[in-house]
């Protein structure tokens, strides 16, 4: 018995054991683990700079609050011969807890409405481009990217894959194809039920309605693959119902999509054939 360590020993043992493998774990193993992900869009990267403004902040309040909670706890704990004092009120404290709290709220607010504007209005395509928005507020319906050199790209959700419509009527599914350095504007929409398209490297996720039609847009200003996931319950394949976006430089999109059109192209062709050498013997 005299060799076996106390439970309380023991206990502590295992958390300092736990959080030096925690530390000794590398950088990348542990980066957004509790805050968004951040991918080469500006807009992505504003909603986690935002994100970990308000989350400090929060992580401020709550320590602060824990740590006068413990102080009070030992400053006016009862003791051998001395009752807890019984403190009731005290207006300069209340006051200032007061004041503190709507100086947090009122400093967070601002800060998000300085963010929102880059979040919510598309950046003109090119790798200078900067966005020329003048109105601060939360909209669906993104307005127009300066200058008009967006690709509208539609995107439809339905059990349980995603289809892309692109302007030449060239058409893919389940993965997404765009130039770099351009902004792509999406509108979605859903052919059953609630669907949500999320890409979070890319930027925030958008529910796509049926009967609705909403729309979102990024620009990235790297190539490469970017995978997501549709984040609304839709059913029971929902866990299977992947989105990913490729994003390659601008000449390679071109061949790309052209390519897709002629696949597209010769589908239907072969589809047309198809049923007419299957009419004549139904007609039998």
């Amino acid at each position: 018995m005299r060799g076996r360590p106390k439970p309380r020993a023991a206990t502590v043992a295992l958390l300092i054991a736990a959080v030096v493998a925690f530390l000794a774990l590398p950088t990348h193993a542990w980066a957004d683990l509790l805050t968004p992900e951040a991918g080469p869009t500006q807009n992505a990267q504003d909603i986690d700079t935002l994100y970990k403004i308000v989350f400090y902040i929060g992580i401020a309040v709550i320590g602060l609050v824990w740590a006068v909670l413990f102080y009070s706890l030992f400053r006016f704990r009862a003791r051998r011969g001395r009752q807890a004092p019984q403190i009731s009120g005290n207006t300069p404290l209340e006051i200032g807890w007061t004041v503190a709290a709507t100086v947090i709220v009122a400093s967070i607010t601002v800060v998000t409405y300085i963010f929102l504007d880059d979040i919510t209005h598309p950046a003109p395509s090119g790798p200078e481009a900067v966005a020329q928005a003048s109105d601060q507020f939360a909209t669906i319906n993104q307005p127009p990217p300066p200058g008009g050199k967006e690709l509208d790209i539609q995107v439809s959700g339905q059990q349980y894959l995603w289809r892309y419509q692109y302007p030449n009527q060239a058409v893919s599914f389940q993965e997404m194809v765009v130039p770099r350095d351009t902004t792509v504007v999406l509108t979605l929409k859903a052919n059953d039920v609630i669907h949500s398209w999320w890409i979070p490297k890319l930027g925030g996720k958008l529910d796509a309605v049926p009967g609705y039609e909403n729309k979102t847009w990024f620009k990235a200003t790297d190539t490469g693959t970017f995978n997501g996931q549709c984040a609304e319950l839709c059913g029971t394949g929902h866990a299977a119902m992947t989105a990913k976006v490729t994003v390659v430089e601008p000449e390679r999109y071109k061949v790309w999509v052209e390519t897709q059109k002629k696949l597209i192209d010769e589908a239907r062709r072969l589809a047309v054939k198809q049923r007419e050498s299957i009419q004549p013997e139904l007609g039998q």
